[in-house]
């Protein structure tokens, strides 16, 4: 009876898979902006800077033309293969792992490299990275979507 509280349909589970897509995009921006402003703020002429989120935008770009977008594609295909789909099941539990390690990681590195100009940078860029390849790669939650209603 109780499991039967937790079931769900497949296009909640989108929703939930999309949420986190974007709130990734949100908290990323922000964080690689935090970033990048620290440097800046460090001295860092302000034109590296710029070119730094230049070259965030572009590997993001990369990234989810030939990661992201493959993998997002793959998870909304698991979700609709799901017999019974549950509440719990918008991502796989290695996802969720890995999401954690991620978070970790985020929250240590920055303690780690602060004062360290070059490396805040590079941070900086692979979050804005990720952040970009997650927003660009999110047009599969709406890619599939309208293929489903024929629009």
């Amino acid at each position: 009876m109780r499991m039967e509280i937790l079931k769900t349909s497949h296009m909640v589970l989108r929703i939930l898979c999309a949420m986190v897509w974007y709130i990734g995009v949100l908290v990323l921006t922000v964080k690689s902006s935090s970033l990048m402003l620290e440097v800046y703020r460090g001295g860092t002429h302000q034109s590296w800077v710029i070119l730094s989120f230049g070259i965030g935008i572009a590997i993001g770009w990369f990234k989810a033309e030939y990661l992201f977008e493959r993998l997002c594609i793959k998870n909304l295909k698991r979700i609709d293969s799901l017999k019974n789909p549950r509440i719990w099941q918008f991502y796989r539990p290695r996802f969720f792992f890995f999401l954690f390690l991620m978070i970790l990681s985020g929250r240590y590195l920055p303690v780690v490299i602060q004062g360290d100009s070059f490396m805040l940078t590079l941070l900086a860029i692979l979050e804005l990275s990720i952040a970009t390849a997650l927003l660009i790669s999110s047009r599969c939650f709406w890619k599939t979507r309208v293929k489903e209603h024929g629009i």
